[in-house]
């Protein structure tokens, strides 16, 4: 199957679907749209972005997927990245769902308000106080969780793992969460960044 990916490689939403793609050892074309940059108005222009938003996984058949968690099960389906049982698949999508509801609407917020000098005006002394505490909070969540298993969703990773590591791993670089307070999720990052296949975020397939 040939796949083509239109990412955004600043985006942690995009850096889960490149890490999955790296873990399963697919190949495929990327097409890399960055924040705030010509190619990416030329996209929506366009309108190759299913949902208007990148991640965007084209299929051989080019039909356009959307929704960086949407990818991931769709290329975590058939292999031990998901569950094949109910309750395990429902343990998954709880935290691929707590990922999107809770946990980037504070931690990949923070980090944009960092990084993106249009956002700066948004970042207030109070809403920058308001989501470092939000984000503690979900961050400690997962801190609890993983004090005494490895893995989020089971004795293996997950999609699950995938879709809450992108942001999590740069949340105290780029967001300035106090990461030194979450001993267990610092060693989950470290379990996932020691698996086959494993990429950084910066590493952009040309």
């Amino acid at each position: 199957m040939t796949l083509t990916l239109y990412s955004m490689p600043s985006s942690g939403n995009s850096c889960k679907v490149r890490l999955m793609l790296g873990l399963l050892d697919r190949t495929y074309s990327h097409v890399g749209l960055e924040y705030e940059t010509p190619e990416l108005a030329d996209a929506h222009t366009t309108g190759a972005l299913a949902m208007g938003k990148v991640p965007v996984l084209i299929l051989d058949d080019g039909t356009a997927l959307p929704e960086s968690n949407a990818i991931l099960c769709y290329l975590a389906d058939g292999t031990s990245w998901m569950p094949s049982d109910a309750l395990g698949r429902a343990r998954t999508l709880g935290w691929v769902f707590f990922e999107q509801n809770r946990h980037e609407t504070v931690i990949a917020v923070r980090a944009a308000l960092h990084n993106y000098e249009s956002r700066a005006h948004l970042a207030t002394p109070q809403r920058m106080v308001e989501l470092l505490d939000s984000g503690h909070r979900v961050l400690r969540v997962m801190e609890d969780h993983l004090a005494d298993q490895a893995w989020l969703a089971g004795d293996t990773p997950s999609v699950a793992d995938i879709a809450l590591y992108a942001c999590t791993h740069t949340a105290g670089s780029q967001g300035g969460f106090e990461m030194h307070r979450f001993a267990a999720i610092n060693d989950w990052l470290a379990r996932i960044s020691a698996l086959p296949g494993y990429i950084e975020l910066d590493d952009i397939p040309t």
